[in-house]
């Protein structure tokens, strides 16, 4: 973690494509059910508590096929983020060009920055902040983060565990991965 003292603000990036297409492909196998989706509120108290500072949430979503899933962005809301429905031709990645704009100018302000995906897209902007000797955290599952924002984590990167660190599950995933003896729960497996 960088030594900076918290800024004043906390700005939470969600990449709510690449949270939802890892856990749907990469863990689940599938379409995730409701009671297998984050608890986008536990993740908002978490990024509040990380750096004990007020929350900028912002969710980025893609919405170029011309429509938008109104009932789940009136729960984003009611909870406290700010939804970001992009559009775009169909060659773009909206939301990652829109995050790696949003990195782009929170270089340019004061504030810590948690930003949620495992996309190696924005490393080169991670790492600027890092650099800058701000407090940068990643919240992903950690076995899928990018080689690219991993390497980060030696200059100061610090990353959060979805499931284990931010407890954004109401149920256990069925995950395989490296098991740090300290978190280790023998009845997990019995």
């Amino acid at each position: 973690m960088s030594d900076a003292a918290p800024t004043g603000t906390t700005y939470l990036l969600v990449d709510g494509e690449n949270i939802d297409a890892t856990l749907g492909s990469s863990i689940l196998g599938g379409r995730p059910t409701p009671e297998q989706r984050p608890r986008w509120e536990r993740v908002l108290t978490f990024a509040q508590q990380t750096w004990g500072q007020p929350v900028k949430a912002l969710f980025f979503l893609n919405a170029s096929n011309g429509s938008l899933p109104m009932s789940f962005i009136q729960a984003l809301t009611a909870i406290g983020y700010v939804p970001i429905p992009l559009a775009g031709e169909s060659y773009e990645k909206v939301v990652d060009i829109g995050i790696k704009r949003t990195l782009l100018a929170l270089a340019e302000r004061e504030g810590d920055v948690l930003l949620a995906s495992h996309d190696g897209d924005f490393a080169p902007e991670v790492e600027h902040l890092v650099d800058a000797g701000r407090n940068v955290g990643l919240l992903a599952f950690r076995e899928f983060t990018s080689q690219q924002l991993a390497t980060l984590t030696s200059r100061g990167l610090r990353t959060f565990d979805l499931e284990s660190d931010v407890a954004a599950f109401n149920v256990q995933l069925p995950r395989l991965r490296i098991i740090p003896l300290e978190e280790f729960d023998p009845l997990r497996y019995l």
